[in-house]
């Protein structure tokens, strides 16, 4: 399950805007805002890209986004 709460504190304390990382992930702002609640979920290509742009371990990764190597094996392609 995706921890909203882990990831908004990340994102936080990167110090990016959330319109930047929505740039960097080619999707809209809105777009982003959905993802980042928990609304819709990050594709392990975002992901990757997360974890470039907000410097995440793998242990954080796995974290943030527990249980999403069920679904198209986000969490193995990412490690």
């Amino acid at each position: 399950m995706f921890d909203a709460l882990k990831f908004g504190e990340k994102v936080k304390a990167s110090g990016l805007k959330k319109v930047y990382i929505a740039d960097k992930l080619g999707i809209t702002y809105q777009g982003y805002l959905n993802k980042e609640s928990g609304k819709n979920e990050f594709t392990s290509s975002e992901i990757s890209i997360l974890k470039d742009i907000l410097h995440l371990t793998n242990k954080e990764i796995a974290d943030i986004f527990e249980g999403k190597d069920k679904i198209g094996g986000v969490l193995h392609l990412v490690l």
